[in-house]
């Protein structure tokens, strides 16, 4: 398998709403860009990712999503770690009361 590399990491954290906190948006392998990558505060706490869908009718449909675990779990250290990153910049953040 190709090694992942994911690069231009780019966080838009917003007004918290429903466990929503901000969005992501990345370059995978140098050759293709994934956005609206949801970041959401997780139940147990930490974060999860959502990955984007399209109502058609009155279902949904997947725009894309990490078919390999060894891939879902790359994009969430990376996004993550650089939500936390940003978030940190913001004075009072705490990541066990964001939600």
């Amino acid at each position: 398998m190709q090694e992942i590399t994911i690069s231009e990491v780019q966080i838009i954290p917003i007004k918290p709403k429903e466990g929503l906190v901000g969005f992501a948006s990345v370059v995978f392998n140098d050759c293709l860009y994934l956005g609206s990558i949801g970041i959401y505060t997780h139940p147990e706490g930490g974060f999860r990712l959502t990955y984007p869908t399209r109502k058609a009718g009155t279902t949904n449909i997947n725009v894309f999503y990490p078919i390999r675990k060894e891939v879902a779990i790359t994009l969430e250290k990376v996004i993550i770690g650089k939500f936390e990153e940003v978030m940190k910049k913001y004075v009072g953040y705490d990541k066990t009361n964001i939600r």
